[in-house]
């Protein structure tokens, strides 16, 4: 029985310690790594897949959906992607992956593909393919890696972490639906372009009646102004230092940066782009 090995790269943290894992702990597996791209990702995506393909010592993929995200938006009559319609995670990721294994699994190959749910991560899913011979693996979760390992891995093979991490809490689009407030501001702050795009896109949708806008409550063109951007930036700043005086006193750990997921709490995302 003929075998095929593969992994996806969303661009986040926990996909690229996931190849440098297989890669150390399964040098004997041919693995095709791939990434799936909207032609809407950060700038700092593409960087880091150039440094993880350095410590792969092979290309990663690129899968590129037969249409682009400008096709689906006039398909869903101009309606924006939300956490109630993910038509983006569907056409734009899954869509491409079935396309690409698909002849390998009429052919009669088995196709393993390695997906990144870390074992403190009990309560995330997978992609469930439906069919007998595309089987899912989740090596962290077997393997006992949690969050603190994935950071290991990843500085120990010198590849270290995306440069957005210092400004966003995960990969995904510019106009992730998924981000929170201080995100959009922060966007708007490193990548103006993508967010006066995001803007236009969400300007179109709203006057064709699409019920949603990318930010819950609030338009980015109100979420742009001053006052707002302010008052975003003032709340951002209070939840952090309550968090921080929640904090037992630790020498260790005071210094290291708060991420969003701690003082938000971990929201709801998307496995198949965020991992």
């Amino acid at each position: 029985m003929t075998e095929k090995h593969v992994l996806g790269i969303s661009g986040g943290r926990d996909s690229a310690a996931l190849a440098v894992y297989m890669r150390q702990h399964h040098p004997d597996l041919e693995i095709d790594y791939f990434f799936t791209d909207t032609g809407k990702e950060l700038p700092e995506v593409y960087e880091f897949l150039g440094r993880l393909e350095g410590f792969l010592g092979k290309p990663i993929l690129r899968l590129n959906p037969d249409r682009d995200f400008d096709f689906w938006l006039r398909e869903y009559k101009n309606f924006l992607p939300s956490p109630q319609t993910r038509w983006c995670t569907r056409q734009l990721k899954i869509k491409p992956f079935e396309n690409w294994v698909r002849p390998f699994v009429k052919a009669g190959y088995v196709v393993n593909s390695y997906v990144a749910i870390r074992s403190d991560e009990e309560y995330r899913e997978g992609y469930v393919s439906g069919q007998d011979n595309l089987r899912i693996h989740l090596p962290f979760r077997t393997g006992g890696i949690d969050k603190a390992a994935v950071l290991e891995i990843l500085e120990a093979a010198g590849v270290g972490l995306p440069e957005y991490y210092r400004w966003r809490s995960r990969s995904g689009c510019t106009f992730c639906f998924y981000q929170q407030k201080i995100e959009w501001a922060r966007l708007l702050d490193e990548h103006p372009d993508a967010f006066e795009e995001a803007k236009r896109y969400e300007k179109n949708a709203l006057e064709h009646g699409s019920p949603f806008s990318w930010s819950q409550g609030e338009s980015l063109e109100d979420l742009a102004k001053p006052q707002r951007l302010e008052q975003i930036r003032r709340e951002h700043e209070k939840r952090v230092a309550r968090l921080k005086a929640r904090r037992p006193v630790n020498a260790l750990i005071n210094d290291e940066p708060v991420e969003l997921d701690e003082v938000y709490g971990q929201s709801k995302m998307c496995v198949t782009c965020h991992k």
